[in-house]
């Protein structure tokens, strides 16, 4: 799918956060996703020492997004990478992780992710084509 105005809003909301809050080798990736309700909630990832202690943008977005006025489903969800100084490049759209492509989906199975697409620029896919045939609890 083509990236809407609305979308390219979304990328903007996620560069404008992590551009805000950049720092070298601990805060690196934006993200910003738009709820079932229209609100638009950003979150930058959180390094850590000890790795399992980071936490992905997305899943802080999403966190907020809860936080603030409860499950209200992701419409459409994007991160962005700022790069490392000296690194050539601008801030870019990048793939959620593995992890994340499971946060996303537990959430809202629906939800809508804009993600890299090479030279092409970003583009839209559902959660569920960049998660097939997802963990699920129970017999389902």
């Amino acid at each position: 799918m083509k990236v809407t105005a609305k979308d390219q809003e979304l990328i903007d909301a996620a560069t404008a956060a992590i551009k805000s809050r950049y720092r070298n080798d601990w805060q690196e990736v934006g993200a910003a996703m738009r709820t079932r309700d229209g609100r638009v909630v950003t979150g930058v990832n959180l390094d850590a020492y000890v790795g399992r202690g980071a936490v992905c943008a997305e899943a802080i977005a999403i966190g907020r997004a809860l936080t603030e006025k409860g499950d209200q489903g992701i419409e459409t969800i994007v991160a962005v990478r700022h790069p490392k100084p000296g690194e050539p490049g601008e801030i870019t759209v990048v793939s959620p992780c593995g992890a994340c492509r499971e946060l996303i989906h537990d959430y809202d199975a629906k939800a809508r992710v804009i993600v890299p697409n090479g030279k092409a620029g970003p583009t839209v896919t559902r959660i569920a084509e960049l998660l097939p045939n997802k963990y699920r609890r129970g017999m389902t």
